[in-house]
Parts: structure tokens; C-alpha cells; sequence
């Protein structure tokens, strides 16, 4: 087979628009970039002109690239946007946090409108007001409108069955739609002014509330005038408490800082004038990422699943802006500007983003260096040759045998690594044999491993004493070849934290390790996550299956067949008590399915 030659292959590339995926020997995605002239872009790579040291490391490792051609190049930006986020590449730039951001949502498809907080898909009824940075800004400003329009936030099932005023009513929260204290109209004109208010136009709402006060007082209706007075009153406190700028319309501040390695973009979201607050996050990126790289790339991930506003402003300067600004616009159906020089206002909302961001990174820096002396004190304490990089942990957890459930949980240089994780529900065991269920979940870890789907761990710790131990020793040993070290870690007297016994491999009497030493507190954290993991798998298995259906789980019976026999019978009870006959004259239920189902339901 002809070896790859990436200079005879970028000659053959078309000039057209496109993304490029670069693969290792293992056929791994190790980046992803997209390019407005292909040719001349992944021709750029091998071409010997300088490169900086992050992407000769990268070229090194080239095995192999793959094309795709797109119409536009904001085409490309979008595919290299989901080839990102799936393949999640080691040299590109790459933001863990996937999390849906809350919205307010107004459903204004109901007759008395409910305002509630929301998190889903966009294409949901009603009208969605937002994304916020949190759920407290979310709840916060569910709170703020309560106070001054007093719309109701109870779901449909409570709204429906009241019969008298529930205590919001009371402590003027609510208007009570749900008995007819209001009318259709007064309420709705609530609602408008609520959605006002989320749209940042409360001078609007002002000056409304001031005309109407003003027509009652001359109609002489003095207590709907001082409603509204007091209405007024209530939005003019709120309006102090906020953060209100001279700008219209919405605005995101985006502001990146690096420390010692650790990169932090913050984002500060203002709507209608409002900040809505600030959240930070930590791309990952490779050794000799510029500014404009990490910036691009987290622009692109973190628009790429959510609505941009208006207009974005930046602390750097970004590569490929026009290509992002036209892609964000094709996704809002609306003009979006991307700014890096700006004056004013803007400028000050920079510095103040720039300012949370280097305050988070100075905070996750300082929980590396934490993390760092644990891993220090933990080599030492186990007379490692090297400090760990990567330590994992193993829990079972049941109750008197039932779902048994086996959890990894894995750390790294940085904390726990969430993604890392994994669950094994045990099965074909003797009930409550923690042993044979640790070994069950070792031996598919283990297939995991051969498989290359998870990196070997330098320390191995199990929860639990020698016999747990000696159980995980027989299954992992292959993999101590490579150097990975064995510890139980058993509760010491009374199962106080600070009495742990570690039972390491090779040494014969227990370690003891002082209560202050950082290294028991890094054990006690992992086993206390593996702990927790397990226990939350194992109290949603046994949910799971107490609550299932006994007719669950036959071979022929869907969720329809199944609501029909439950109809024929009235009830669960009744099948059960039921005889192959009478199951049989069920629509759709054959004998020998009639047969299955009796067998099935009269089972130990």
C-alpha cells in the first residue's frame, strides 16, 4: 500500500470552500479545521514554511486527512462546528461545558398565560426570553416580575383544580386568574407588560402605568390609581437594583485570559439594557494556542447551539470573523455583529468581563496547585516512581443483593473527569457477593481498556479491604504490567473519614496515613465520588424496577397489547389472576402468547 503523502495530496484538493479532518496512525481525528480555499489552506501545513511548535507537533502525527467540500464557507464553519463537538480533537480548541442555558418561557398559547422557567428546545410554545447565564438569574427575575405584574407561574395540572385563592394571591404574588378575580383582559395587559419588562423597556412599562394612573384619578377610581402608583413605585426599586446601561438591544461581552495554563473565557450577557449576569468556562487547547485560536474556537462552540444576540464584543481579536458573524446570522435570521475595538460603554463592560474571567482563572489555578500537591503527597505515600497522572476508583453498591450496581470514577490533573465515568449493572451473580460483582465489573473494564475506549490508570483503588483486593488483583493483572499500582482503601473504627486503612499491593501491614496528609484527602474525595456515583445508579436501577410492570420485558408485548389486556381485565391484579384461556380471547394475544404471558407473570 502506497505511503500517505500529504504534498501529492494537497495538490489534488479542490479550491473550493470546505472543512479538513487530520488523522493519526490509529485513524484518530487529532484536528479539524475548516478552509475558504482547501487547497491552498492544507497545502499551508506541509509546504515548509515556519510553523509554530503546537502545529509541527500536530503535522508530525498526520497519518492521514479527509475532505469535505461545502457550498459557502459558512457551510464549512457549521460542519467543523458538529465534527468539533463530536469528535472532540486533541489540537483543536475545545469547550467541555454542553449544558443547556435556561430560558424564560410566556405561554402565550394559553388563555391566562403562564411565565416559567425553561430549558429545551427552542422549538417549544409560547415565547422563549433569554438564554440567561444561570439558573439564580433565571429565578431572580421570575421573582422580580412576580412582585410587579403578579402573573401566574403554577403549572396547568394546579391551575386547573383550584377552587379558591392559593397563598400567592394572598401575599399579592398572583392576580388568582385560576377563580376569576381577574379578568381576561387585565391580565393580559399584565402579561404585555411582563414581556416588556424581559425585553428591557421599563421606561415603556413607566410611562404606561403613569397614563393609566392618571386616567383613573380622573375618572375618580382612587384605589386603581394607587395600584398603580404602587406598581410604579415597585418597578423604579427594581430598575435601582440593576444594572442598567445607555444601550439598546442585546449585547454579549466575551473577555479571555490565560494563567499558567489555564485558559478562561467569560461571558457577560446583557438584554434590553440588563445584565443578566456572567459565567465562565475553560476550553481546552493545546500548548501554543494563540488568543485569536482559542477565541474563534470558543466562539464557534458556544454559539453554535444557542441564539447569539445582536452584536458580540470581544477582548481579542478573532480569525475568520465575517465567516462566524455570517453563520451566526444565518442561525438568528438576523443581522449579528462581532466587535473587538470598541469605545464607551463597550469598552467598559470589556474590562469588567476581563476582570471576572482573570479572577476565575487566578481560582482554577489555585485548585490545580492543590490538586498537584495532592498527587505529590499521594507518590510519596505510595512510593510511586513518578507523580500520577491519572488515578481511578471502583465501588459496588446494593441493597441485601438487589441492583447491583458497580461504578468507575476517574480523576486527572484537573479533578474529576465527568466524561470518564461509567456505570456496570451487575447481573448473574449470587445475590449480595460484592466479590463476584467487583470481579464482573473489573473484567468489562478491562475489555474497555484492550479496546483502547479508556486510558489505563497509573493507581488503581478499590472500596474495600484485602478480600476486595485480592479479587481485583486476579482480574488486572495484565494490566500491571505497565506499572499500575493496586490499594484498597477499608473504613478504619467506627467508619470515621481520617481512620482509612490502604491496603497496597506488596506491603503486608495496612498504610496509615495522618488525617492532614493531602494525599488522604485525594483518596477520600475519589472514594467518596465513587461512592456517590454508585449509589445514585444503584436507587435508579431498583426504581426502575420496582415500578416497572411485571408485563414489561415478554417477547411480543408492546405497550399497545399491553394496554389492551389491562383494559379487558381492569387492571394489573386481574391479569395476573387470569388463565391461558382467558388471555387468549384478548384482540391480538395469541395462545401460545397467552402461554408466554401466564408463564412470565406466574414466575419467581
Amino acid at each position: 500500500m502506497t505511503a500517505f503523502d500529504p504534498r501529492v495530496f494537497a495538490g489534488s484538493l479542490t479550491q473550493r470552500p470546505g472543512t479538513y479532518q487530520m488523522l493519526d496512525g490509529k485513524g484518530r481525528v487529532i484536528y479539524v479545521g475548516k478552509a475558504r480555499n482547501l487547497r491552498k489552506r492544507v497545502a499551508s501545513y506541509f509546504g515548509g514554511r515556519p510553523l509554530d511548535a503546537k502545529t509541527m507537533a500536530m503535522v508530525a502525527r498526520v497519518a492521514d486527512i479527509c475532505v469535505t467540500v461545502t457550498a459557502t464557507e459558512a457551510d464549512a464553519l457549521m460542519l467543523e462546528y458538529n465534527l468539533i463537538k463530536r469528535h472532540k480533537p486533541r489540537f483543536n480548541v475545545v469547550l467541555r461545558d454542553d449544558k443547556s442555558y435556561p430560558y424564560i418561557r410566556v405561554r402565550t398559547d394559553k388563555a391566562f398565560p403562564q411565565v416559567s422557567f425553561y430549558r429545551g428546545s427552542r422549538r417549544a410554545a409560547g415565547r422563549l426570553f433569554g438564554p440567561y447565564p444561570s439558573a439564580g438569574s433565571v429565578r431572580e427575575t421570575l421573582n422580580q416580575i412576580q412582585k410587579l405584574f403578579q402573573v401566574r407561574q403554577c403549572e396547568d395540572s394546579y391551575f386547573s383544580h383550584r377552587q379558591r385563592p392559593c397563598l400567592q394571591y394572598q401575599i399579592q404574588r398572583c392576580t388568582a386568574p385560576c377563580v376569576g378575580l381577574v379578568s381576561a383582559e387585565d391580565y393580559g395587559r399584565d402579561i404585555e407588560h411582563a414581556m416588556m419588562f424581559l425585553q428591557g423597556r421599563s421606561e415603556a412599562i413607566t410611562q404606561v402605568l403613569v397614563k393609566r394612573m392618571e386616567d383613573a384619578s380622573a375618572e375618580l377610581n382612587y384605589e386603581r390609581a394607587a395600584q398603580y402608583r404602587d406598581q410604579i413605585a415597585k418597578l423604579k426599586s427594581v430598575e435601582a437594583q440593576q444594572l442598567v446601561t445607555r444601550s439598546r438591544g442585546d449585547l454579549d461581552a466575551v473577555g479571555l485570559v490565560s494563567d499558567g495554563g489555564v485558559n478562561c473565557v467569560a461571558v457577560m450577557s446583557f438584554r434590553g439594557g440588563r445584565l443578566l449576569g456572567s459565567r465562565s468556562h475553560f476550553p481546552r487547547a493545546a500548548d501554543g494556542t494563540t488568543h485569536r485560536e482559542i477565541m474563534r474556537g470558543f466562539l464557534l462552540q458556544y454559539y453554535g447551539r444557542r441564539e447569539p444576540p445582536h452584536e458580540i464584543v470581544t477582548s481579542h481579536p478573532v480569525t475568520d470573523v465575517d465567516a462566524l458573524a455570517e453563520m451566526f446570522a444565518g442561525r438568528a435570521g438576523r443581522k449579528v455583529q462581532i466587535k473587538h475595538r470598541v469605545r464607551g460603554d463597550r469598552a467598559a463592560w470589556v474590562e469588567m468581563v476581563l476582570t471576572n474571567a482573570a479572577h476565575s482563572a487566578a481560582s482554577r489555578k489555585r485548585s490545580g496547585v492543590v490538586i498537584a500537591r495532592q498527587l505529590t503527597s499521594l507518590a510519596d505515600c505510595l512510593k510511586l516512581n513518578e507523580i500520577p497522572q491519572r488515578l481511578a476508583c471502583f465501588d459496588v453498591s446494593h441493597t441485601s443483593g438487589e441492583s447491583t450496581v458497580a461504578s468507575c470514577v476517574v480523576f486527572g490533573l484537573e479533578g474529576p473527569m465527568k466524561s470518564e465515568y461509567r456505570r456496570f449493572n451487575i447481573a448473574g451473580i449470587t445475590a449480595g457477593d460484592d466479590y463476584a460483582a467487583l470481579t464482573q465489573a473489573l473484567e468489562r473494564w478491562c475489555t474497555r481498556l484492550t479496546r483502547a475506549e479508556a486510558g489505563v490508570p497509573d493507581v488503581l483503588f478499590i472500596d474495600g479491604g484485602r478480600g476486595q483486593l485480592s479479587a481485583a488483583a486476579t482480574v488486572v493483572d495484565e494490566l500491571r504490567s505497565g506499572g499500575m499500582r493496586l490499594v484498597g482503601i477499608a473504613k478504619g473504627p467506627g467508619r470515621h473519614s481520617g481512620r482509612e486503612r490502604l491496603y497496597v499491593e506488596g506491603r503486608r501491614p495496612p498504610l496509615k496515613l495522618p488525617s492532614n496528609t493531602p494525599a488522604l484527602y485525594l483518596i477520600q474525595q475519589l472514594r467518596d465520588e465513587a461512592h456517590r456515583f454508585a449509589v445514585a445508579g444503584h436507587r435508579a436501577r431498583r426504581h426502575k424496577r420496582r415500578t416497572a410492570s411485571p408485563l414489561e420485558g415478554i417477547p411480543g408485548i408492546g405497550p399497545k397489547r399491553r394496554r389492551e389486556l389491562l383494559r379487558q381485565f381492569g387492571g394489573l391484579q386481574a391479569v395476573t389472576r387470569a388463565g391461558v384461556d382467558d388471555l387468549a380471547r384478548v384482540k391480538g394475544i395469541s395462545r401460545r402468547l397467552a402461554k408466554l404471558i401466564y408463564e412470565h407473570v406466574h414466575s419467581d
